[in-house]
């Protein structure tokens, strides 16, 4: 399941977002509910998030450049929490990010002592933002005198992949990957082996981190799991920081644990997370703009170029007289990719209930895609 490290650029990209995933995302969760109003470990958390998104490394780096900013991030990161360890004696988030710090210094063999990461600058004084800046929809209508196309991705199932580019894929990726990753926004899940399977997967976490912008949003993270989605960013807030008294990012949810989406107004975007079953599923609706704003260094996004090559598997191919077609042909009537993903997730599990992935994601393209003729997705095996 799964594959060589030369196929996706190292294995720093995947042991790098999960030292992000595990450690500070972790210890955002953990201080939400405890620390008091002095203790300013989330503001260390978000600054080191904030220093290692600036320089495009996550976790170290296979270069020896970004590696050395990397551990300047890190070291910056260890000052800060001295700074504030009186105010935080007792904490148990403090405590694991001291630790945290100790053991990214060993495995990415920083010294303990060098130069740090520059400190986040205050904002310069600047003109006041239209009134409309931090609603992206509304701003673009009125700059372009038309609204913005919007673009899906959809995420779902063994998992499945519907890419912004309007093509379908079934994935045997494993592990940590980014599934967008541009100048607003970075989104990775997280997948595992199905039980009693050696090659198929299920989506088992996703990350969502909402990157600070100007005077519309301050950054946020989001992370939901198997038997977890929560209704709330990580930080236990279901907004984001009033400003220009604006509230840009909301969560809202119709069945907390099971069901969250995410409002970004101020870069047009939309992301719902749920759980299925035994799987996670994610829906994005996005703006072209947005989608398309990131650097040559961010090339690995399965939302944009789908999986790897050598991780795709196909459909198996099921007669029409097989209960695995008549069931999907009760579900989905038109013989598109969700009909395909039908087929093949309950070929592979057996299981009815596995079927239900692909009817919710096609009935979230319905509710993102505007143009109706787009969101039946016909493949070359869709007239099978």
């Amino acid at each position: 399941m799964g594959m060589a490290a030369s196929a996706v650029g190292g294995n720093h990209l995947h042991t790098s977002w999960k030292h992000i995933v595990i450690i500070v995302i972790t210890l955002l969760l953990l201080s939400a509910p405890s620390v008091c109003a002095q203790c300013r470990i989330l503001r260390c958390n978000s600054d080191f998030v904030a220093a290692t998104l600036e320089i495009g490394v996550i976790g170290g780096g296979g270069k020896e450049g970004a590696n050395a900013g990397y551990c300047s991030a890190l070291r910056s990161y260890a000052l800060c929490t001295q700074r504030t360890a009186r105010a935080c004696r007792g904490d148990l988030a403090y405590h694991s990010a001291v630790q945290g710090i100790e053991d990214l210094l060993i495995q990415n063999r920083c010294p303990k002592t060098g130069p740090t990461a520059q400190p986040r600058p205050l904002p310069l004084p600047q003109a006041p933002l239209s009134g409309d800046i931090c609603f992206y929809e509304k701003g673009f209508i009125q700059r372009e005198g038309r609204p913005p196309e919007y673009l899906h991705c959809g995420v779902f199932g063994d998992p499945h992949i519907r890419t912004f580019n309007e093509e379908f894929q079934t994935c045997a990726v494993q592990g940590a990957w980014p599934l967008i990753d541009n100048q607003y926004l970075y989104i990775q899940a997280t997948s595992t082996p199905t039980r009693g399977s050696s090659y198929t997967t299920v989506l088992t976490k996703i990350t969502v981190i909402l990157k600070n912008w100007r005077e519309c949003a301050e950054l946020q993270i989001y992370q939901a799991e198997l038997d977890n989605v929560p209704p709330a960013f990580v930080d236990g807030s279901v907004t984001g920081r009033d400003r220009r008294g604006h509230q840009s990012l909301r969560i809202h949810s119709h069945d907390p644990g099971r069901h969250a989406e995410v409002w970004a107004k101020h870069i047009g975007t939309t992301i719902v997370v749920r759980q299925l079953g035994r799987s996670l599923s994610l829906s994005v609706r996005s703006p072209r703009a947005i989608v398309e704003s990131y650097t040559p260094e961010q090339d690995l996004q399965l939302c944009i170029w789908g999986c790897p090559l050598s991780q795709r598997l196909e459909t198996p191919y099921a007669h029409p007289s097989m209960p695995a077609y008549a069931h999907c042909s009760s579900l989905l009537p038109v013989r598109d990719v969700y009909f395909q993903a039908c087929l093949f997730d309950l070929q592979v599990t057996g299981n009815l209930n596995s079927s239900i992935s692909a009817v919710v994601a096609l009935e979230d393209a319905r509710a993102m895609i505007s143009d109706p003729d787009r969101v039946h997705l016909l493949t070359d095996r869709s007239a099978l």
